[in-house]
């Protein structure tokens, strides 16, 4: 079988607007209602241009969500067991934050992969993920133990901060209907800051 030759550099930049495309469909649509023709148009390119690249809506996808998936396990794989305790968790929620500010496109597709029964990443979220919240929580409990946080739930302590950091992101337009359209992040920011010091800090 020979080899597949490497892209070209225009190879490389067409793959990555269609990528830049699909992103804007799927976080909007949905996997269901996104569609090879609304992808190729969002690009800028016919649909045979398009497939030329990817053969299916699913591929496109795939490697969408193969991308993000590195992306979103960093934040919490930068915890840092020898850390201080209280900083390094709040530095995980800030980082998280900020990941919800700055990628709200890649969180929604994330969202609606999950809702979707995540069909694509099912092995990755039981491998993969679990594996890193297993260490992550153990760290925490270490952390418990050695009387350095409160004692909390470590896994549903990582629950909550996906929860109060991705619904910016996720429930954008809810969140700046009832903010009259401000910037949600500087309070958002504050908030959580108050709220997970005061749960983590010992008494």
């Amino acid at each position: 079988m020979p080899e597949k030759r490497p892209l070209t550099r225009i190879q490389k930049a067409k793959r990555q607007t269609i990528l830049e495309a699909a992103l804007d469909v799927f976080s909007a649509e949905g996997f269901r209602g996104a569609t090879l023709d609304r992808i190729a148009a969002e690009a800028g390119l016919s649909k045979p241009n398009l497939l030329y690249y990817y053969p299916s809506k699913e591929a496109v996808f795939q490697e969408l969500l193969s991308g993000l998936l590195e992306t979103w396990l960093d934040p919490l794989a930068a915890m840092d067991p020898s850390g201080e305790p209280l900083e390094e968790i709040m530095a995980y929620v800030r980082r998280k934050l900020e990941m919800a500010r700055d990628y709200p496109r890649e969180s929604r597709l994330f969202a609606n992969e999950i809702l979707r029964g995540a069909p694509n990443i099912q092995g990755i979220l039981e491998t993969d993920l679990k594996s890193l919240v297993d260490e992550k929580s153990g760290c925490i409990r270490d952390w418990i133990a050695a009387g350095k946080i409160a004692e909390v739930d470590a896994v549903h302590l990582i629950f909550s901060i996906w929860s109060l950091t991705q619904h910016y992101s996720d429930f954008d337009v809810q969140v700046r209907a009832v903010l009259g359209h401000d910037d949600p992040y500087p309070g958002a920011a504050a908030h959580l800051e108050v709220l997970f010091k005061r749960l983590l800090t010992p008494a």
